[in-house]
């Protein structure tokens, strides 16, 4: 293992309901990011997006990150994590200082944004971003730069993203127990939007459905920001369970059956095409696999995506995405993965619809291209954008660094003992 190269490495964490996946990247001289090594395993202590079981968690993270360390020939200290359970709110806190006619110099910026950090009210929240948006001179908003003007009054925007506490917690303890250090905690809508949205998009408006395994997050983009965002206690997963109990089958044979043989759309030669069903059976019972047609296949999933779009489309009423401006819809997560989504979702939303693909990083694996991995690899492009936070430290990001270079050593001495 070679050591790592202060500020040239990005690791990023995503920790979901179905998978952890890790990602090593390298921030190259020109700024290219250059995917160095990934990892995954499969998400046994997470439901919803919430943890449940400490000890599972905490093992698929180690393995997912090693595997990624192996392949990328090095070793790596802290990851900046995904954080996709409900609850996320956000909001704009904004804050205004007199400045008297005077021309604006960085000591008046340091002051608005001190006044602006301690006027963020998170009512019992964890605040994961803080992040100043647009500033205002004199009543006139939407200006990027005040250094240089002269003005009266300057204000600014600041944007916050806040989540409940505990599941924040037991995500960084759960990382933490895997003797990594948490760089950051990056709400998966926050990482999603840089991965699979474009500028331009973010800029004029856009609708981001993260269709996750157990969560599924909506959120609006519209001046660059995040503006809005909710989540529902649903996802693919409960697709695969529909299909499980429907055919007495195993989970794993019903996620096979969907990834292979599912859809969104029917066809009439779907009454035709026969598949056969594993049951459930002990090993001492021998029964004969059941047929059934790829129609039934697609009834059972179209009856829970019906419900599934209506509460979307409900989601997207209530965020006020509506009349001229609601017109575009960007589907990814796992469940976008799903054959014929787009075209169904644009039919039963009435909107333009597309699927949302990460880019931006060289050598990504086919394997690691599609949209189940917008926010591993949007967790990557946050980071190396290097966003300004206004989040004063808390006492565990304090310690972090103190403990890193011991959680290194012992994952280390973890990895050998194992190995030899």
């Amino acid at each position: 293992m070679t050591p790592v190269k202060e500020g040239n490495l990005i690791t990023a964490l995503d920790i979901g309901s179905s998978k952890i996946s890790a990602l090593i990247v390298e921030k190259r001289a020109d700024n290219v990011l250059q995917v160095l090594g990934s990892g995954q395993r499969e998400s046994l202590g997470v439901r919803r997006g919430y943890l449940f079981d400490m000890e599972s968690t905490e093992k698929a993270v180690r393995e997912a990150v090693e595997q990624a360390e192996r392949i990328a020939g090095t070793n790596i200290e802290s990851v900046w994590v995904s954080f996709s359970a409900g609850g996320l709110i956000s909001d704009l806190s904004s804050t205004e200082v007199a400045l008297n006619g005077q021309r604006i110099e960085e000591i008046h910026m340091e002051t608005l944004l001190a006044t602006g950090r301690d006027a963020i009210d998170p009512d019992g929240h964890m605040v994961l971003h803080a992040q100043p948006a647009l500033y205002t001179l004199d009543g006139l908003k939407g200006v990027k730069s005040p250094i240089g003007l002269y003005a009266d009054r300057l204000g600014v925007d600041i944007h916050v993203i806040a989540a409940e506490p505990s599941p924040v917690r037991n995500l960084e303890l759960a990382v933490r127990s895997a003797h990594l250090e948490v760089q950051a905690i990056v709400a998966a809508p926050i990482a999603a939007g840089m991965s699979c949205l474009f500028a331009e998009e973010r800029e004029l408006g856009v609708a981001l459905v993260e269709l996750g395994a157990g969560v599924t997050n909506v959120s609006l983009f519209a001046g660059g920001l995040l503006v809005g965002l909710t989540s529902i206690p649903m996802g693919a997963s409960d697709i695969t369970d529909d299909i499980a109990a429907a055919f007495g089958t195993r989970r794993s044979d019903a996620e096979r059956l969907k990834c292979f043989y599912g859809s969104a759309q029917s066809s009439p030669r779907d009454n035709h095409e026969m598949i056969d069903v594993a049951p459930i059976a002990n090993d001492e019972d021998v029964i004969d696999p059941q047929r059934i047609s790829r129609a039934q296949l697609i009834g059972v999933i179209r009856k829970r995506l019906d419900h599934w779009m209506d509460h979307i489309a409900d989601a997207l009423k209530s965020l006020g995405y509506n009349g001229p401006v609601g017109r575009q819809v960007v589907l990814t997560g796992g469940g976008a993965e799903l054959k014929g989504i787009a075209d169904y979702a644009q039919g039963v939303l009435g909107r333009s619809v597309r699927i949302g693909r990460p880019h931006g990083l060289v050598g990504l694996p086919d394997a690691h291209s599609g949209p189940a991995f917008a926010t591993l690899t949007g967790l990557v492009l946050h980071a190396a954008s290097e966003p300004f936070d206004l989040r004063p430290l808390s006492y565990n990001n304090r310690i972090g660094s103190q403990k890193s270079f011991m959680g290194s050593f012992k994952r280390l001495f973890q990895m050998f003992r194992r190995e030899y």
